[in-house]
């Protein structure tokens, strides 16, 4: 068999669910040899991705690459089509990496371990399906397909409210869902072509009042999955219960998905709606920013702290997607790996706090750093890394945002003043809310009554090697940011010179430029 031709991607995405199926009758008492086993196929995935992302994949290619693609259900004119670029290929390596170390992170799991790791498997390969797909109608099932798993996932392994974020979860994000079928159907549909291949609706000639109403409807299912405010209450109810593991996926890759999708639909497919949408986007954006972090300030329960810190880094996305620049969406791209990544740390450092501590009240807590100094070290770096200090991945991600934005000629300098000035200031809010939840949580007088009662054990091997996993790509991107910009840089800006294109002033000044550069010759 010829390598090149080989169906990657269709590999990728079937082996974690193909594995899964054969865990219910692997012989198992006590949840070690599933645990192994699942450990082990989340490795070979993540290992068939590197390797398919070495061999197969082009930095200077902005176009599809491994693409594949089989009818399907040919009398719907749906076809399995799959295809990985520049938008897609840093999220499937993403995927791949934080799913296999919530894998590892799950080795406390003891309730119907071959049932969570079942869910966690088959949510492995409907992720990275949501990132590679290129047909509407496939992309819209397979985003339906991880929304399983997490509600199953939350409501039996959850906290006491477990059943309550479960269900709020999955009315969020299966009724934003809807809004994706019926603009895709309206899509496909469109024109003399009945299509659901997302090149083939890229170059359908939607008039302007229809791409408007197409754009909504897709913003409003991804603006529940980023989550956008007033859409974003499921978030912090869902992280409150959830385990660490799942806390790992939800803020590692799910929110990833409304990022993503925002710009391959939104932003790809319908240029000319978002010239006209993209300022609200960035009003969104400085809301997610400023809104979020003083919520945070007033939580006490530390995961509901993290969350809404989530929200307000993510904030960031909306504003490079929405600046029209090159170094502005690179920056979007990049915030939504390091967030991705740092996400994941503080909720699996979350979890291991409480594991210990068994209470997720931050007046419950203090001097606990004294006993954990392991974890103490580990939450202070992590924390630091969400502040955004020079050094680490969240620094690089959010400056290219703020000078991608400040550099934009898309909007009139007041406005711009206005919204630097308010991204300033969540900048601001960060260290202050997470350096004092380090404060509480580690410093001072210690609780006598949690310190007696409570064996708070340091961090044991498995966890130390989680963090160091994902603390390398962290500081890794913070000190050399090509490492991941170069995966992504042709396809961000071939796309940000479309989107210029629908923007009337910028093409009325390039029009003007061009006139101007000619004219000497002419009248020569």
């Amino acid at each position: 068999m010829n390598i090149a031709n080989f169906p990657w991607l269709t590999t990728i995405i079937l082996f974690p669910i193909a594995a899964s199926l054969l865990l219910p009758i692997i012989p198992d008492k006590d949840g070690k040899t599933v645990r192994w086993y699942s450990l082990i196929v989340g490795l070979i995935d993540f290992a068939l991705i590197v390797y398919a992302f070495y061999t197969g994949y082009d930095f200077s290619n902005p176009d599809l690459q491994l693409v594949e693609s089989y009818p399907w259900v040919p009398q719907l004119g749906l076809n399995w089509s799959v295809g990985a670029d520049g938008l897609s290929m840093p999220l499937i390596l993403l995927t791949g990496f934080i799913t296999t170390l919530a894998v590892l992170a799950a080795w406390p799991i003891t309730l119907k371990p071959k049932l969570f790791y079942f869910l966690i498997l088959a949510m492995y390969g409907g992720q990275i399906a949501v990132f590679a797909v290129q047909d509407m109608l496939l992309f819209f099932l397979v985003w339906e397909l991880e929304l399983v798993p997490i509600y199953f996932l939350l409501s039996i392994w959850g906290g006491k409210k477990r059943q309550y974020a479960a269900t709020k979860f999955i009315l969020y994000t299966a009724g934003g869902s809807l809004f994706i079928l019926l603009s895709a159907l309206t899509m496909g549909f469109y024109g003399d072509t009945v299509t659901f291949d997302m090149r083939a609706i890229a170059l359908k000639d939607f008039g302007l009042n229809l791409q408007l109403l197409l754009y909504a409807g897709f913003l409003i299912a991804y603006a529940v999955k980023l989550p956008i405010i007033p859409l974003h209450t499921w978030l912090p109810d869902a992280h409150g219960e959830a385990t660490a593991p799942v806390h790992m996926l939800l803020a590692g890759i799910l929110l990833k998905m409304g990022g993503y999708a925002l710009i391959r639909m939104n932003a790809e497919m319908l240029p000319d709606a978002h010239a006209y949408i993209a300022p609200a986007l960035v009003v969104l954006g400085v809301v997610n920013i400023i809104y979020a972090a003083l919520t945070s300030f007033a939580q006490r329960n530390l995961k509901r702290k993290i969350a809404y810190s989530s929200i307000s880094h993510m904030g960031f996305v909306l504003i490079g997607i929405a600046s029209f620049t090159d170094l502005g969406l690179s920056g979007a791209m990049l915030q939504m790996v390091s967030h991705g990544l740092i996400g994941a740390s503080l909720f699996f450092l979350v979890g291991a706090t409480y594991d210990r501590t068994h209470t997720l009240m931050l007046d419950e807590m203090g001097g606990v750093g004294k006993k954990m100094r392991k974890i103490f070290a580990m939450f202070t770096t992590c924390s630091m890394a969400s502040l955004a200090l020079p050094g680490m991945s969240g620094f690089v991600a959010e400056l290219m945002v703020f000078v991608g934005f400040a550099t934009s000629d898309a909007y009139n300098p007041t406005f711009k003043v206005i919204i630097i000035f308010l991204m300033a200031v969540g900048v601001i809010l960060t260290p202050i809310y997470l350096l004092s939840m380090l404060r509480e949580i580690f410093y001072g007088q210690e609780n006598e009554e949690l310190v007696s009662h409570q064996a708070l054990i340091d961090a044991e091997p498995r966890e130390v090697f989680i963090i160091a996993c994902l603390l390398i790509p962290i500081i890794g991107i913070g000190f050399y940011p090509k490492l991941l910009t170069q995966i992504y840089d042709a396809t961000t800006v071939q796309l940000t010179a479309r989107l210029r294109d629908s923007v009337p002033t910028l093409t009325a000044a390039k029009a003007v430029e061009t006139v101007s550069l000619t004219a000497p010759i002419m009248g020569h």
